[in-house]
């Protein structure tokens, strides 16, 4: 893949390349994150040498999240977690930070879609009223 690839196209070949459950939860998300928010902006960030695929991210506004891949789960790292309601308790790591927080997700694990869409309309309104904040 050269340099020049957009985002969703590195993003579409990160899905493929992994070719099993990760990537199909991981397309899963992609969906109902777009589906939340047409305005989503994907990018890919923290590329490096150990792995030179990086880390898919999705922003308005600010960071709303990021996917990254391990052997065992998904990480879905929400930038702003700790300051966004989640009465569906969608949240089942980093639950100790002050900022952060995020859904990992495991083979057979089942992601409530609508939840989900809601958390990502969440954070897209903490950004943009934070970015509203800043031009004041």
């Amino acid at each position: 893949m050269t340099e020049q690839a957009s985002p969703a196209s590195r993003i579409d070949a990160r899905i493929g390349e992994l070719a099993d459950w990760r990537g199909e939860m991981l397309a899963r998300v992609r969906e109902l994150i777009h589906r939340a928010d047409p305005g989503v902006i994907e990018s890919v960030k923290w590329a490096k040498p150990t792995n030179p695929a990086g880390v898919p991210t999705w922003e308005h506004g600010g960071v709303i999240c990021t996917g990254e891949v391990y052997k065992a789960y998904v990480k879905l790292t929400f930038a702003h977690g700790a300051a966004l309601p989640d009465p569906d308790r969608l949240f089942n790591a980093s639950l100790t930070g002050g900022t952060r927080r995020a859904i990992d997700l495991r083979e057979g694990d089942a992601l409530d879609g609508e939840a989900f869409v809601a958390l990502i309309r969440e954070a897209v309104a903490f950004n943009l009223a934070k970015e509203q904040a800043r031009k004041r």
